[in-house]
């Protein structure tokens, strides 16, 4: 039987003790809907509660919440067991105190997302083994950072990680801990051309879209995607840490805070960017067009998040996704070159070697076999 979250936008005067009670009544009469409630979170603050349930469909859940006490959920989505216990710790409920009749659990569902990408940037012909000797050894580092702040592992390949703290603060430090091992002269992998990006973002996992914390992970990748190298924390991330740790100074020089204006910036060019980055004939004009700045205002906006004016992070952005197809050995260079935006495979070739400092042929004999 499938699993299902459900979210309810509580009002003000509910409690977690309410929401207790309501979990309660709805495990009394869950039998005549097919369902069986597994656990629940409650966020007083932040006036919401989610709702972990085996179910034959989204309606059984919606009427035995009616049936039981008439809250019905403002959204259900489908979810995977495994990737709930993984964002969120448990996929039951805590052991009730012997001192009290109601399990309350006053447990926010509230995560800090963080997402890791390990992005090669440059190749030398003989030096794959050399790499991925200290690639593993740096990746030892990052899981030993993980387990020291508590975080946990959603999702790992090899150059990508997903996790969830319950902590602002774990998060923010185990980024930095990560951040300064890349550059510690022990681990130091500059020589194999790796540029870390770290993107942390917080949020709740059931919002409008289909996927459990979608909207999270999405803003923390995008972080990644378009500033490179550094630990890139939310407005509200930020807003957090500080309130929790006055007076504590982090090392700005791997960091970048974020205003709310530069998130809403960020999610018009990854949008347009998504939509439109195959098309051989996308540039800088299209973006000030279609997003509505002048060719100044974006160039100005896009160096100063960025460091890359806007034809450049264009340009980059397809050499990230070429990379990823001849790595997979999806398709030969010159299919390669169209597919992604590029106007033929000469123009390709000679921005590949640019960038990488390798010919994709090169690359393909080296470093895909």
């Amino acid at each position: 039987m499938p699993i299902y979250m459900d979210r309810h936008d509580i009002p003000e005067a509910i409690t977690a003790e309410h929401v207790a009670e309501m979990h309660r009544e709805d495990l009394k009469i869950e039998h005549l809907f097919g369902c069986k409630g597994m656990t629940y979170w409650c966020d007083e603050k932040r006036r919401t509660a989610f709702c972990l349930i085996n179910a034959p469909n989204k309606q059984a859940i919606q009427d035995m919440h009616d049936h039981a006490h008439g809250d019905v959920p403002h959204r259900i989505i489908e979810v995977d067991g495994t990737i709930v216990e993984s964002f969120l710790g448990r996929i039951e409920d805590p052991e009730k105190s012997q001192k009290t009749e109601l399990n309350i659990i006053n447990d926010p569902a509230f995560r800090t997302i963080m997402v890791i990408e390990l992005r090669r940037v440059s190749f030398l012909v003989g030096d794959a083994q050399p790499y991925q000797n200290q690639i593993l050894k740096y990746k030892k580092s990052i899981l030993s950072s993980i387990e020291k702040f508590l975080g946990r592992i959603v999702k790992q390949k090899s150059d990508y990680f997903l996790l969830s703290f319950n902590s602002v603060t774990n998060a923010v430090l185990c980024a930095q801990e990560i951040h300064s091992h890349l550059n510690s002269t022990s681990n130091n992998l500059s020589y194999t051309g790796i540029q870390l990006s770290i993107g942390l973002h917080a949020g709740v996992p059931v919002t409008e879209k289909e996927s459990i914390f979608e909207d999270t992970i999405i803003m923390a990748e995008r972080f990644c995607a378009i500033i490179h190298g550094k630990i890139v924390l939310s407005h509200e991330v930020w807003q957090l840490y500080e309130s929790e740790n006055f007076n504590v100074k982090l090392n700005q020089n791997n960091l970048k805070t974020l205003s709310i204006g530069e998130e809403k910036f960020i999610n018009l060019i990854m949008d347009y960017t998504e939509k439109e980055w195959t098309n051989t004939s996308f540039n800088s004009d299209d973006f000030s067009k279609n997003l509505g700045y002048s060719k100044s205002q974006l160039y100005r906006k896009m160096i100063a998040l960025t460091s890359k004016s806007p034809n450049n992070f264009i340009k980059d952005y397809r050499l990230k996704n070429a990379l990823q197809l001849l790595k997979k050995n999806a398709k030969n260079i010159s299919e390669t070159a169209f597919t992604t935006g590029f106007n033929s495979p000469a123009y390709f070739s000679k921005c590949f070697l640019d960038n990488f400092g390798i010919l994709p042929s090169k690359y393909v004999q080296n470093y895909t076999v």
